[in-house]
């Protein structure tokens, strides 16, 4: 019995070893594989290999049976590359044309990820000869974010041509209105005053194109400082007080006294007008919005929150995620009777972003909005005590 035992032993002993023969073989050769794909400057033409390692683009060599030679970590990670073969089957087809005649040959093409939730990548390839043994070099540039901003950028162009119609257009047809009317001075008082209500909303939406533009060119702010948040918040309730008091909306100021953030008073300002002009555009008459200030965060990373609440009609759950995109409306109808541009919150996004803060809502349909601007707090105000008092529009002022 024993000595079955010692054999069986010795049996497992040697298959054990065979096995860890097999795995260390397996990955020595995986080893020499890599380096094979990473780096065999000796089967490439001399300075080849040097080149290709400081070239941006994902790079592949292919010999004359389109077997990888050598390949860039970034054409490995996009998915171009597995093991010693080319995966996309257009470049494959490309390498081959070129190796026939020798031409170079250019072109864009898709290739699909295998990462979840990646659809595909877009590349722009210049594929051509290398020495005279039948290589063939590819060469491929990531050109995804690129269409990305250049599908922005024909959307936003198309949305401005569309939102500048609009007002063009009526003061176009308001004139020739008022042409034809002459000999009635009660017409033309009326029609007048509609051109002026259209070259008014004009007027904001290009400011609000200039505004947005700036912010977004990454331009630094003019005259960066300590900004004083009650002199904000005034200033802002200030400018907004004519379009509430035409609908008996009152505006209320409260909360912490004496907050200071680092920034652009000017930019501020129309951050918080945008946000208490929308409160009002879409709050029923005789109700009210408060706009109220306090800090959060720790001693050593303080900000300071700026909130506009409104009694309001609310944002749907389903558009809470798109209202900061330029020219998107949850009620296109109801904007434009408001005279709203778009682009109030897309510039409030943005002001936030340029001062290293954000903006989040809560809503709820027939219960109304609170958007809140969280921006870090300039260091003098860390003695500042977060307060809960109440004060008047009147005392505001």
């Amino acid at each position: 019995m024993s000595e079955l035992v010692v054999s069986l032993a010795a049996l497992a002993g040697a298959a054990l070893g065979a096995l860890v023969a097999v795995l260390v073989a397996r990955r020595g050769a995986e080893r020499r594989r890599v380096a094979a794909d990473v780096a065999e400057p000796s089967s490439l033409p001399p300075g080849v290999a040097s080149v290709l390692a400081v070239l941006p683009s994902s790079a592949v060599v292919l010999d004359k049976e389109d077997r990888v030679l050598r390949v860039s970590s970034a054409a490995r990670a996009f998915g171009l590359v597995r093991g010693d073969r080319l995966m996309a089957a257009e470049l494959l087809a490309m390498a081959r044309r070129v190796r026939r005649d020798g031409e170079i040959r250019e072109s864009e093409i898709e290739v699909a990820r295998h990462t979840f939730g990646q659809e595909s990548t877009s590349f722009a390839v210049r594929v051509a000869p290398l020495g005279s043994d039948g290589q063939v070099l590819i060469l491929a540039e990531d050109q995804t974010e690129h269409r990305r901003v250049e599908a922005v950028r024909r959307d936003f162009v198309a949305n401005v041509s569309h939102e500048l119609k609009t007002p063009v257009g009526a003061l176009s047809l308001l004139a020739e209105t008022i042409q034809g009317a002459a000999g009635d001075p009660e017409a033309v008082t009326r029609f007048a005053g509609r051109m002026q209500h259209e070259a008014a909303r004009l007027t904001c939406l290009v400011q609000d194109l200039i505004t947005l533009s700036r912010i977004q060119g990454a331009e630094p702010t003019p005259t960066p400082g300590p900004v004083p948040v009650d002199q904000a918040v005034h200033e802002a309730v200030d400018r907004c007080n004519t379009a509430a008091v035409a609908k008996d909306i009152t505006l209320v100021t409260g909360g912490a006294e004496g907050l200071r953030i680092w920034g652009d008073e000017e930019l501020l300002v129309t951050a918080l007008r945008n946000l208490i002009d929308n409160a009002v555009a879409y709050s029923p008459e005789h109700t009210r919005v408060v706009i109220s200030t306090r800090t959060a965060g720790a001693q050593q990373d303080r900000s300071v929150e700026i909130s506009v609440s409104d009694q309001g009609i609310g944002i749907p759950e389903n558009a809470q995620e798109r209202i900061f995109e330029r020219f998107f409306r949850v009620d296109a109808a109801r904007s434009r009777a408001t005279g709203g541009t778009g682009l109030g919150l897309a510039i409030v996004k943005h002001v936030a972003a340029t001062h290293n803060g954000a903006v989040t809502v809560w809503s709820k349909e027939g219960s109304g909005s609170t958007f809140t601007l969280r921006l870090p707090a300039f260091g003098g105000t860390a003695a500042a005590v977060p307060g809960t008092t109440t004060i008047p529009l009147e005392a505001a002022k």
